[in-house]
């Protein structure tokens, strides 16, 4: 597999601020690579490093064909859409050349009854589609795209995931999408790098980072939730045992990565997936002896759909994402008491 972007040692500044510090970035052939990081993080900056709209203060961009950059907000060219489609092609190919591709791709993103109309009219997801397939009828090498679901709702989010999943990969050798979305890294990315204050902080394909999460800020973009601060009271080959500040204490996994000594009394944070809690009534579980078993009482249930998302309290006090069936079979409701099971190995401690 050839690589087909790379940085190297690629640095940006702004105001005396250092804002993207990145030792190695590379995209390779036929990947989709999803770059998640919070706002802020120096994500967009990397974008326009990597497109050669701006020049690094340090460091090497490499670019092994051509770049296509669709942007969080859609700048299109006044005209029609098939104007905007078309744009790029000018010069380069033939006129039913031109007309073939434009209307190909129009058809695979449901533009083909708008090509005649005024861009102005359009709809954001209209005006983000269009903008992406301007960019995929060039036939680019790489498609990088910032922030492509920002400015969009949530049921047009879903169709623009789709149309990402069934049609880029086509058009386009590798795609990078930039993204504070973590549903938008996980459920389109081959690989995801994380990004912290300008340096990615951790890379892997998405199960790893969901099993594996190196630091509470991955874990907390995996959907962790992270209990409170608590200290170390033993130490079992790769499990500690913390006593939690709130009260109770817990079992849990070192991180598969860790660069830190783990000593008794060590402080530190415990993160947790809500659906790795497994609940039962408190009649059918006899035996609370088991590591990680709580008797804890249901605080508040909230969520649509067929999942929902209680709020335990107790030591400690947990969260639990089970579906519509599981609860309304445990008769779980506010004020009832419930076991939870939470198996060591799906928690991770981190060094606060």
């Amino acid at each position: 597999m050839s690589t087909v972007l790379s940085a190297r040692g690629l640095q940006q500044n702004y105001g005396g601020k250092r804002v993207v510090d990145v030792d190695e970035f590379a995209i390779q052939q036929g990947e989709v690579v999803a770059l998640l990081g919070a706002n802020g993080a120096g994500k967009s900056t990397l974008f326009r490093l990597l497109l050669g709209l701006e020049k690094p203060a340090a460091g090497e961009v490499q670019l092994n064909g051509r770049a296509a950059g669709v942007f969080q907000r859609p700048y299109l060219f006044d005209g029609t859409v098939a104007d905007n489609l078309g744009y790029g092609l000018y010069g380069g190919v033939t006129r039913a050349q031109r007309r073939e591709r434009v209307t190909a791709l129009a058809d695979s993103f449901a533009l083909r009854d708008i090509l005649d109309a005024r861009v102005h009219s359009l709809s954001g997801g209209e005006s983000q589609r269009v903008a992406l397939v301007r960019a995929l009828v060039l036939q680019p090498d790489v498609l990088m795209l910032d922030e492509p679901t920002a400015t969009l709702d949530a049921p047009i989010k879903r169709q623009f995931r789709d149309d990402l999943l069934r049609t880029v990969r086509t058009h386009a050798r590798s795609v990078l999408i930039i993204t504070h979305d973590a549903a938008d890294a996980f459920g389109v990315a081959d690989r995801i790098a994380v990004m912290e204050n300008g340096r990615i902080v951790q890379h892997g394909a998405p199960d790893e980072l969901l099993a594996n999460p190196e630091t509470t800020f991955v874990a907390s973009f995996s959907g962790a939730e992270l209990l409170l601060n608590g200290s170390v009271t033993a130490v079992a080959e790769d499990l500690v045992h913390v006593a939690l500040n709130e009260g109770g204490a817990i079992w849990a996994a070192l991180p598969s990565q860790r660069q830190w000594k783990i000593q008794r009394g060590a402080r530190v944070h415990v993160a947790y997936r809500p659906e790795d809690v497994v609940l039962s009534s408190v009649e059918a579980s006899t035996e609370l002896s088991a590591r990680n078993a709580y008797r804890l009482r249901v605080q508040s249930v909230s969520g649509t759909g067929g999942l929902v998302r209680l709020r335990l309290e107790g030591q400690p006090s947990l969260t639990a994402l089970i579906t519509r069936t599981s609860c309304e079979s445990l008769g779980l409701r506010p004020g009832r008491d419930v076991v939870a099971h939470l198996k060591a190995a799906a928690l991770r401690a981190f060094p606060v």
